[in-house]
């Protein structure tokens, strides 16, 4: 969060005005009551149009704080979204688009819930997330979320399960408790082996991805926001020396630069490539695959509204959503993969993968026994050493904002992430210790 108030001290006066310009100026501002977004020439915008020019020079005509926010996806999206109606004068930026399927916000669809096992403050978070994407949804009229219930099957001493428990209460996310024979007469198509009980929370359950991402961008735009298209081409971000954020786009020929005063980085996993002192050796991209099988024709056992999307701490953590707008019936193995690329990174399945996707299907839902596969999916997980977010200032340049490290689990919390990191910026406040990068540093805390 940056230290400064003012505008950024590299702004130019802005020039007397002629006739011809006040005229320009005003059929802009009238463009803009009409939901249109002004950069340098007046363009229609939406989420996916092609982004207007920006110059470096460009003049504030409010006292607004400018900010730029780097990355289009659940944190950046969210995020720029409460700047903009926290008052400020938003640009948002991304390499590909919202949603697109380099980004760990893409694919289909992802788990909401609350279980968090111990000592965390992420049931609160998600609590607080679910409110806010009923109200988007009811605002905006488009459906992102289905309450299908999650089930979580716990094995052995279950640490993680009965440490959420109350995390749970507390953040008033309803739950049952139940035991295995409960279990197997609710889900008898499940097959409970080692089971020892489990956890129902029947008022979560999953999110369209792609489809929500790209809807708060278009919700961001009609709000007079400006979202463009553009990579961000700087190689000296950590040493807090820069004046103007150097830009690639399609939009000019020799690149752009945007000033801004403040910026939020939401990059996702390419985090730890702009900022590698300052978040490389606590991050790292990890390679996780997905496949989607069909369900039996016929036979709706495996549909949704029939079986809860699902949780098995077994000898890994595997967790499955079923439905997934016709899909399939959605497996993964949530054990961190092999180091990844998000750029160059071929998003291929492996036949391991695959056999032992298969081998687990057959295992824990038997009337799934070879089921075809209908689709697969390589996505990545940007993961902090600790698994926590980090929301913070860089170190060495008050006015950058870094937020990142889903970690795997960060989707869910897009809105309720979004206002909170909007607060602390427009606010200048300090995020929580667990989010800061000082908790990095060797003899920190814990």
């Amino acid at each position: 969060m940056p230290e400064e108030k003012s505008a950024s001290p590299d702004r130019i006066p802005a020039p007397r005005l002629s006739r011809r310009s006040a005229c320009k100026l005003g059929i802009a501002t009238a463009l803009l009551a009409a939901g249109r977004k002004v950069a340098g020439a007046v363009l229609p915008l939406t989420a996916h149009s092609a982004p207007a020019t920006l110059n470096s020079n460009s003049i504030s005509m409010t006292s607004k704080p400018h900010i730029a926010v780097i990355g289009a996806g659940a944190f950046g999206g969210w995020t720029a979204l409460y700047l903009l109606r926290g008052g400020a004068q938003v640009t948002l930026l991304d390499a590909w688009g919202p949603g697109n399927s380099r980004a760990s916000s893409g694919g289909e669809t992802r788990v909401i819930r609350g279980a968090y096992g111990p000592d965390q403050p992420y049931s609160k978070l998600a609590a607080r997330a679910l409110v806010l994407w009923k109200q988007h949804e009811a605002q905006w009229k488009r459906k992102f979320f289905f309450p299908i219930g999650v089930l979580w099957m716990v094995e052995d001493d279950g640490t993680f399960e009965r440490g959420s428990l109350p995390f749970l209460k507390d953040a008033g996310i309803p739950f049952e408790q139940l035991d295995v024979k409960e279990l197997a007469r609710r889900w008898p198509q499940i097959n409970f082996e080692k089971v020892e009980w489990g956890i129902h929370e029947p008022q979560s359950g999953y999110l369209l991805a792609r489809p929500s991402t790209q809807a708060v961008v278009d919700q961001f735009v009609a709000e007079g926001g400006e979202y463009r298209q553009a990579t961000v081409a700087a190689q000296n971000l950590e040493s807090g020396q820069w004046k103007a954020l150097p830009l690639s786009d399609a939009s000019t020929s020799n690149g752009s630069s945007i000033v801004a005063d403040r910026y939020v980085f939401a990059c996702g996993p390419w985090l730890g490539k702009l900022f590698p002192q300052t978040v490389g050796p606590h991050f790292i991209s990890t390679r996780q695959e997905v496949f989607f099988f069909g369900t039996p024709a016929g036979d709706p056992r495996f549909n949704e509204g029939n079986i809860p999307v699902w949780g098995d701490h077994s000898e890994h953590f595997m967790y499955g959503i079923p439905g997934n707008q016709g899909r399939g019936f959605k497996i993964a193995d949530d054990t961190r993969g092999p180091e990844f690329d998000p750029t160059s990174g071929q998003r291929l399945v492996s036949e391991d993968g695959l056999a032992e996707a298969r081998r687990y299907l057959a295992y824990r839902f038997p009337g799934m026994k070879d089921a075809p596969l209908l689709e697969t999916r390589v996505c990545q997980y940007e993961n902090t050493t600790d698994h926590n977010f980090i929301i913070d200032r860089h170190p060495l340049n008050q006015n950058v904002w870094i937020v990142g490290g889903g970690s795997g689990h960060g989707f869910k919390h897009g809105p309720a992430l979004g206002e909170m990191v909007a607060k602390l910026v427009l606010k200048d406040e300090t995020a929580d210790p667990l989010y800061r990068l000082a908790r990095f540093a060797p003899n920190s805390a814990k």
